[in-house]
């Protein structure tokens, strides 16, 4: 069952009722300023940190659900409706809701009056635009009154949800004609604000909530609502609001607009005050005056179109296969500035109070981001550095406002500084901007402590060489890329973070993953040093031998003691036995090491790659996708942690955690495998299981990190939606292992693994400055053959920087 459509054309999902199974969302916003819009209205916005620059409320708990940043009801004679459905939850004649592309617009009618409300966030400003249009449809004249309304948040979320004995003493605003300000501290240590603007004159205002709801009043309609009739209330502590009624009359046929505008400014200290206790409201009348017009408006609307435009136009492909290219047209890249921006730290399933940017979340990201705009990921990757100890290890996460480490999660996740050399390799790849390993970057954020990037990726490779348990494997840590794997924790009080106690120190516990992933990025960080150790960096060309050397004894320690006899084992526990083994009782075959050993190319020859990948199409694949492990715990066991505590089939337990599908299709290509492959890619890809929507319920237009598994039971279920490693891993591998179309030091590498059903495609890759015609047919032919402008090329890597434009015609 759907309950909407994708429009390809207008790079689109369009949503046909309100009442989806959850809350279908969308992002708003790509520099400073973000808002999250649901299909019906719901969601927040915040200033660069959801956590400690949060603009309005959101309630996760609430009941009903999806009550929360922005509201807007329209009183038409006896009937009061809204928008997008909610809050009012009066029933609509019509409804749809067209998420794009950094924008949503939802369009309704009533009793022949139709609004269609487009949200945005322009590109430049620090504001979320609502601009509604009202047309009349009837035969009669009419008279309405537009209420809106947004509940602020006393900008620290966590604090404000907690510190009720201060915070609903400290509420403070300004009401200045149609616009107001909320400046809550900004009379001691805060140097900004936050505004709500409609442009046209308010009848009447609310600041205070109490006032607008009336006695154990609600949101569904509030008594000024209900009423008709503002109060005109100043907020003095408590819970301040931001509300205006606009009187509007239509004539039959008459269409007229209104422009709200949620925004954010900052002042310089010397600059706060205009007056008495009146702040200095210059930055947000400029911004208003930016849009005065209904044609600014527009203008930013287009822009924001064309920005898309832009960025999407650095690859793009024609296979034939609608699913296929709406993917790697639309959605692909949307979700993956979406993560690259968030991380996993705001969404409807994270609160964005806790966790922040994670250092192994926003390295990966990169890997899907980095096309789009290069200079941005050659930052990201400056800031998560960082953040790094000086012995290699580092934070865990770290706040988008202060840039700086944060401690709630601490350290000690031994994968960690390996995903560093992967997203600096890949930038290097993409650019060919060597100079970013010359830049100097401090530990810890601590001044003075600035080292080469390239000093920061070598002691990532040094930490891990030098964490290695009994088996000559490295050693997890805290845990490894599967935080719920805690193999050092045995924790048995209740509330106890699986990741930040260690009850039991052990020194032995060992990760076949991190094994695999250091044989990958080891072999990288080699050859980062064979082309770059030279001159100013000639120190880093030393570390060519010793590191070889270190890969070897690795991939030799998984060959001898990660081999369980048909697949890979996961880990060794503080006791030295084997996790992920036929001698467990349960959880006797995971997914990651099966994907990332023969993504690294251990076991090729040998041909354990091979039956690992059969195990897991034995062992793991479903419906719906490849479950995490299998069979799943039934008891909880300490010596494992975390992932023994989820009831069989839910998230780590045997749900299918969709981020590592894309690593067992990986590993399939590098078989040279594309049916299974694409199977792989197939099997949790939105456009292809959008049927599923009523039992997928999260959005279908978007990955989600976990669908649950065979042995739940709610199986295909999906949960925590958008922020998920799986955006940008199932694009790398559909469009670099799949297509085979990949950034190379050298150039651009093509070397196709298609299914045996895509006979041809089109593709278009900008890279370094040339556009790439590419235009692919299969003839069967065992090795790819390219021919560039006409002429055959040796090999499947065409230097860069041939000519602004190229043609390559390719055989496989």
């Amino acid at each position: 069952m759907q309950y909407g459509m994708f429009d390809d054309v207008n790079r689109e999902y369009v949503i046909t009722t309100p009442k989806t199974p959850l809350p279908w969302i969308n992002y708003l916003g790509s520099e400073g300023f973000f808002s999250l819009v649901s299909n019906t209205g719901g969601g927040y916005s915040f200033y660069k940190d959801a956590k400690l620059r949060r603009l309005t409320r959101y309630r996760y708990n609430g009941i009903p659900a999806d009550t929360g940043s922005r509201f807007y009801y329209i009183n038409d004679g006896a009937c009061t409706w809204s928008p997008g459905y909610l809050p009012a939850k009066t029933e609509l004649d019509s409804y749809r809701c067209r998420h794009g592309l950094g924008y949503t617009v939802i369009e309704s009618e009533k009793d022949a009056l139709a609004c269609s409300l487009t949200l945005f966030v322009p590109l430049g400003f620090d504001c979320e635009l609502n601009y509604m249009k009202l047309t009349n449809h009837s035969d009669q004249e009419k008279s309405l009154t537009v209420f809106s309304a947004v509940e602020w948040c006393l900008w620290n979320a966590v604090d404000d949800a907690q510190n009720f004995q201060r915070n609903l003493s400290i509420g403070e605003i300004e009401q200045d004609g149609s616009t107001i300000y909320h400046k809550t501290e900004y009379r001691e240590r805060r140097n900004h604000y936050a505004f709500f603007h409609v442009n046209a004159d308010a009848k009447g205002f609310d600041t205070d909530r109490d006032s607008f709801l009336g006695p154990m009043g609600d949101w569904n309609l509030p008594a000024a609502v209900k009423e008709n009739r503002s109060r005109n209330s100043l907020a003095s502590g408590w819970s301040p609001i931001a509300s205006q009624s606009v009187e509007v009359i239509l004539q039959p046929g008459e269409s007229t607009t209104l422009l709200y505008i949620l925004g954010y400014a900052e002042n310089d200290q010397q600059e706060k005050w205009e007056g008495s206790n009146q702040i200095n409201k210059s930055k947000a009348k400029e911004i208003i005056a930016s849009f005065s017009t209904e044609s600014a408006v527009l203008s930013a609307l287009d822009q924001l179109s064309m920005h898309w435009t832009g960025l999407l136009e650095k690859f793009s492909l024609r296979s034939g296969y609608v699913e296929l290219d709406r993917m790697m047209n639309i959605w692909h890249p949307y979700q993956c500035m979406v993560t690259f921006l968030m991380s996993r730290s705001a969404s409807y399933f994270e609160s964005g109070t806790g966790r922040g940017m994670g250092f192994r979340d926003s390295c990966q990201d990169l890997l899907g981001f980095v096309h789009l705009i290069p200079h941005r990921a050659r930052r990201r990757i400056l800031d998560i550095a960082s953040i790094q100890f000086e012995d290699g290890s580092t934070y865990h996460q770290y706040q988008p406002l202060t840039k700086r480490g944060n401690a709630d999660v601490g350290s000690g996740f031994n994968d960690d500084p390996l995903w560093l050399v992967a997203c600096t390799a890949a930038y290097i790849r993409e650019t060919g901007d060597s100079s970013i390993l010359e830049e100097l970057v401090p530990f810890d954020n601590q001044e003075g402590s600035e080292r080469p990037l390239f000093e920061h990726l070598r002691r990532s490779i040094t930490y891990t060489i030098e964490h290695r348990g009994p088996h000559g494997l490295p050693l997890i840590g805290r845990a490894d890329w599967n935080d719920c794997l805690n193999l050092n924790c045995f924790s048995t009080i209740p509330g106890e973070s699986f990741q930040t106690c260690a009850n039991f120190e052990s020194g032995k516990a060992e990760s076949v993953l991190i094994a695999a992933m250091f044989v990958l990025y080891g072999r990288e960080y080699t050859e980062l040093c064979k082309r770059y150790g030279k001159e100013r960096l000639s120190d880093y060309g030393k570390d060519l031998e010793p590191v070889q050397r270190a890969v070897s004894e690795i991939e030799t320690a998984v060959l001898e003691h990660g081999w369980d006899g048909n697949w890979f084992l996961r880990a060794y526990d503080a006791f030295e036995n084997p996790v992920g083994s036929q001698v467990c009782e349960e959880g006797q075959i995971f997914i990651e090491p099966q994907g990332f050993c023969v993504m690294a190319g251990i076991g090729v020859k040998e041909g354990y790659a091979a039956k690992a990948l059969m195990s897991v199409k034995e062992r793991l694949e479903g419906d719906h996708g490849i479950q995490l492990l299998n069979p799943c715990y039934t008891r909880y066991h300490e010596e494992l942690g975390e992932i023994t505590s989820y009831p069989p089939g839910y998230k780590e337990n045997g749900g299918i955690f969709c981020h590592n599908n894309p690593w067992v299709s990986i590993a399939h290509t590098v078989l040279g495998d594309g049916n299974a492959a694409f199977d792989a890619y197939r099997r949790i890809s939105p456009a292809y299981t959008e049927y599923k929507s009523d039992v997928h319920r999260t959005e279908p237009y978007i990955y989600s990190q976990m669908i649950a598994g065979r042995e739940s039971s709610r199986s295909g279920e999906a949960k925590n939606s958008w922020l998920t490693g799986t955006a940008s891993w199932a694009y790398v591998n559909i469009s670099q292992y799949i297509l085979g179309i990949k950034a190379h030091y050298d150039g651009l590498e093509i070397s196709p693994c298609l299914p045996d059903e895509i006979d041809q495609f089109e593709v278009v890759r900008n890279f370094r400055g040339t556009r790439y015609n590419i235009r692919g047919r299969r003839t069967g032919v065992s090795v790819p053959k390219l021919l560039v402008n006409g002429t055959p090329v040796d090999g499947n890597i065409i230097p860069a920087n041939l000519s602004s434009e190229v043609s390559v015609e390719v055989e496989y």
